[in-house]
């Protein structure tokens, strides 16, 4: 260093002194600052961990906690290549179907295994195997926190030992027999195997919609709860669900709508304790002579829950949410004029007389005309029961606990948009103008766009949960999340309209065009992508926009990768109201240290049948782009962080060799 470099160190160091003096605390002495600098370039120079991104999930537990469980198919691509030439695929099956369920395998094992113990013995040094694999690119350190406590010592010992070396042979194999013969070989079993699931996926990023249409969104989110590493980037499906709890009327009829659309009233009524009884009562009384044709539930075909009594009551309940919904909107709309979406008030068009819809001065065929609780005189007015229905509905979402949890951990690992590792994820849409620039969004007499408009909306939804926000300023937080739900330039939406009302009544298709916005249609292009990454900041030359929230029709030939490789859309259709449309069950995306893998899922048939059967998700990889060089975690974000921190502690070693700060030992240190 020359002496004027070691001036400007000097100077650097002073203007550093307040943080070093912080970091002093940890590290108190050249050994301890000198230690961690060398664990922190060792980590550098591991494999970038995995990142697993989904999107779309709709309550499809099942299928979402397989996927999480086999790790998009990585779990088994591990376990080929450790015993593809010494195991029979049958047996590599089953082994990865017990990595996947391991206490229901077990069951089923036991139930026909004669050899019980041999079988233990042989399948122990087989999953110590792939633990070990899986645990390679991680650091002792990380993987001793992910380790089971109960079985962490010995899970730490087999790992780092390998019976092969002649000195540790016994001592390893005894380790097992000892497992065996204390009748503990279940219990571990089923440790390592989560343990493993664990570490094939370094990070879990959710890219939207997490709610509706399927049976388990709360199991969904029951387990993200628990999840090690995760974020969400918030959907349209997920603010609807957000702007229910927050109190916002229009979105808790909505969101009951669409569960009663499928059928779905175990998120509700077993999820998050939603009673149902007050609707359930109004609707059988105030329809009970309506047949509700257009409102009976999209079921499975195979669907077996819901019996034809069943079914009639749903649509009865579907029905009258479905015009409440209609008339809560209608009062939103007018108390929000600067949302200019007048053309959303739709039951004040209906001449009650004539069983006609008319709508710029044309006449529309209904295909119901049954409004028992439409005041031609007042449309948008609610009846008495019906207000009394929505204050009790109100009341039930408010105080649920089980959905304020769930909102809560949304909140705390969300937002809008995240970047990673020059991947900016968002769920829907960056609202563009029709040149490809990035358009002005006015929310509350204030222009936004691009990465500003995303901050800005992410703020305010959260202001609507704060308790020390103006009243005035929560209420509008409240209600712009349903403009989120169905708004033009909502980036959630991004629509000309939610032709909701439409669908259910009128007989003419061309009413339910809804004309998507200018990034949709642009989003093919590759210097758009650029652009929007641009003004995102994200950097790096293989960087990308990762999207879900519209499925991609894989039957039609629609490619999933768009814009010369700068664009990835991953929602295949998680949901099985989508499987017709998409030919597929979605999309997942797997980013390791060698690349990108795409991977195609077929429909999951059940978790009894991949226990039993070793049945897996049938799944095409397509490799999107792999890397000249293996990816280090020096070539990440966390590789910034940790590069950030190494230059302070040298900074910190500087300055304790100089005598610019005083060491002390680890002793007084403690006792300070």
């Amino acid at each position: 260093m020359t002496r004027t470099n070691n001036t400007e160190y000097l100077e650097k160091i002073e203007s550093d002194r307040r943080i070093l003096e912080l970091l002093s605390q940890s590290f108190p002495n050249v050994a301890a600052a000198s230690t961690e600098i060398i664990n922190l370039e060792a980590i550098m120079n591991l494999p970038k961990g995995t990142e697993h991104f989904v999107a779309d999930l709709h309550g499809e537990y099942e299928a979402f906690l397989h996927i999480l469980k086999n790790a998009s198919g990585n779990i088994k691509r591990k376990v080929t290549e450790i015993y593809g030439t010494t195991m029979r695929e049958s047996e590599i099956r089953s082994l990865c179907s017990l990595i996947y369920y391991p206490e229901q395998k077990l069951e089923y094992v036991k139930a026909s295994e004669k050899n019980i113990n041999d079988y233990y013995n042989i399948t122990l040094h087989q999953l110590v195997k792939v633990c070990q694999e899986v645990s390679s690119k991680y650091t002792r350190s990380k993987v001793r926190k992910a380790l089971p406590k109960e079985f962490a010592y010995i899970i730490e010992e087999l790992l780092h030992e390998s019976p092969q070396e002649n000195n540790k042979q016994a001592y390893f194999n005894q380790i097992i027999e000892t497992i065996i013969s204390t009748g503990r070989a279940d219990e571990f079993i089923a440790a390592i195997c989560n343990l493993i699931q664990r570490l094939s996926i370094d990070q879990l990023h959710i890219l939207g919609d997490i709610y509706d249409r399927g049976p388990g969104a709360h199991i969904i989110m029951d387990t993200l709860c628990q999840y090690h590493n995760f974020d969400i980037q918030w959907g349209n499906h997920d603010a609807l669900w957000m702007g229910a709890a927050a109190g916002n009327d229009c979105c808790i009829a909505n969101v009951l709508r669409l569960s009663l659309r499928y059928g779905n009233l175990t998120t509700l009524e077993e999820g998050y304790g939603i009673n149902l009884v007050p609707l359930a009562t109004f609707a059988m009384e105030t329809y009970a002579q309506d047949p509700c044709t257009q409102f009976i539930p999209h079921l499975d075909e195979t669907d077996t829950t819901h019996s034809e009594k069943t079914r009639r009551l749903i649509a009865q309940m579907h029905k009258a949410i479905s015009i409440i919904q209609f008339k809560l909107e209608a009062a939103l709309i007018d108390r929000r004029p600067q949302w200019h979406m007048e053309n959303r008030k739709l039951l004040g068009l209906i001449d009650i007389k004539q069983n006609k819809f008319i709508w710029n001065g044309k006449e529309y065929e209904m295909k119901d005309t049954l409004f028992p609780t439409l005041n031609p005189s007042h449309p948008y007015q609610l009846t008495t029961e019906e207000q009394e229905l929505v204050e009790k509905l109100h009341h039930s979402f408010c105080v649920s606990d089980k959905l304020k949890k769930h909102i809560q951990c949304i909140l705390s690992h969300g937002c809008l948009y995240g970047i990673f590792n020059s991947n900016l994820l968002f769920h829907a849409s960056i609202p563009l103008c029709q040149d490809g620039t990035l358009k002005e969004v006015d929310i509350n007499g204030n222009k936004h766009k691009g990465r500003d408009l995303l901050e800005h909306l992410g703020r305010l939804m959260r202001s609507a949960f704060n308790n020390d926000t103006d009243p005035e300023e929560k209420q509008y937080a409240i209600d712009y999340y349903w403009y989120l739900w169905c708004g033009p330039d909502s980036p959630l939406f991004d629509k000309s309209k939610m032709a909701t009302f439409e669908r259910y009544f009128l007989t003419d298709k061309e009413t339910y065009k809804e004309e998507k916005g200018y990034y949709y249609q642009l989003r093919d292009n590759e210097d758009i992508c650029n652009m929007i990454l641009d003004a995102f900041q994200v950097d790096g030359k293989h960087r990308h926009i990762i999207n879900g929230h519209v499925p991609v029709r894989a039957a039609n030939g629609e490619k999933p990768v768009k814009a010369n490789g700068r664009l990835m859309v991953i929602d295949g259709g998680f949901a099985k109201a989508y499987h017709d449309t998409t030919g597929i069950a979605g999309y997942t995306l797997v980013y390791h240290s060698r690349g990108f893998q795409l991977v195609q899922h077929e429909p999951f048939r059940s978790a009894e049948e991949a226990i039993k059967n070793g049945t897996d998700i049938v799944s095409t990889t397509q490799l999107v782009e792999l890397s000249s060089q293996r990816m280090m975690v020096r070539d990440t974000d966390k590789g910034k962080e940790l590069k950030s921190q190494i230059d302070e502690l040298k900074e910190l070693l500087y300055a304790y060799r100089h005598g610019l700060i005083q060491e002390r030992s680890y002793k007084r240190y403690e006792k300070f």
